[in-house]
Order: structure tokens, then sequence, then C-alpha cells
């Protein structure tokens, strides 16, 4: 009995350490919750680079994790825990960058390549339509009647 009962403790401690463990946070009120929700989806893992921290196992997103918990229990809003990882982890860490001349590039670099574009499609039709009445004008009559002629005679 004794030995059941110390493999059924062993095994309760070995499941509920693991990565399936969910975190069961203790928050004042729900407004706390739903700020530490939205932030560690807003916020994006230094490490894993393409996930939110709230998705991320890597041990940097869980310290972010537990770091944006305490503040938000410290009674921190929004804009100051933003700053706090802003600060501590760069402007990368935050989804939205914001506009100064390090991220400008990130904001302009998609309008530039739109333009780019419809330059190369506009460029592209102009010299389509211009070769298109030089061909038709190029042929004679005497070419287009060899045409009609073979065309015939195949029949």
């Amino acid at each position: 009995m004794k030995t059941l009962l110390a493999v059924l403790l062993l095994c309760t401690g070995l499941f509920s350490s693991g990565p399936w463990a969910e975190e069961v946070l203790q928050f004042d009120n729900d407004a706390q919750r739903d700020l530490y929700q939205q932030l560690t989806a807003e916020l994006r893992c230094p490490q894993c680079q393409n996930q939110n921290i709230a998705d991320s196992h890597a041990v940097v997103a869980v310290d972010m994790r537990e770091k944006t918990y305490q503040l938000i229990r410290e009674g921190k809003d929004r804009q100051q825990v933003l700053d706090y990882m802003i600060n501590r982890y760069g402007d990368f860490v935050h989804y939205l960058p914001p506009v100064n001349r390090y991220t400008l590039w990130l904001w302009l670099l998609p309008l530039l390549m739109l333009l780019g574009l419809i330059a190369v499609g506009v460029f592209r039709r102009a010299q389509q339509s211009k070769q298109v009445p030089q061909d038709i004008a190029g042929n004679t009559a005497a070419e287009l009647d060899q045409l009609i002629a073979r065309y015939r005679s195949k029949k």
C-alpha cells in the first residue's frame, strides 16, 4: 500500500511540473487578468522570434510572463509594463514597434515595395502597348496576301 501511494505521489509530481502544466495565476480582479492576457499575447519572445510569450515555452518567455505578472500585481498599467519590457529587451519585443529613426524602414518598406511594383506594372503595360501597333504596321499587304493564300491552300 505504501509503495502504491509513493508511486502515485511520484507520478503526480512528475506530471504537474512538466511543460503541459497550466499556470494558475491569482489576480485581484478581472481587469488585471485581462491586462495580463493582452500583454502576453502582445509581447514577442526574444528567443523564438515568431511567438508571443503566452505561447512560448522558452526560458526567457517564462521569465517575461513572470515579470509581467509581478508588474501587474504591483499595480502597473499597460504602458508601464510595455515600457519596462521594451527598455529591457528592445523594440523587437513588441509586435507594434514605434515609428522612430531606427524603425522607420520597417514602416516605409512595404509602401515603397508597393509603389515599385505599380511602377513596374505601368512601365511594362506601356511597353506592350507600343509594341502592338508596330507589329501591325510592319505587315505589308503582300505579306497578308501570302498568309491568306497559305491558309486557303491547306483547306
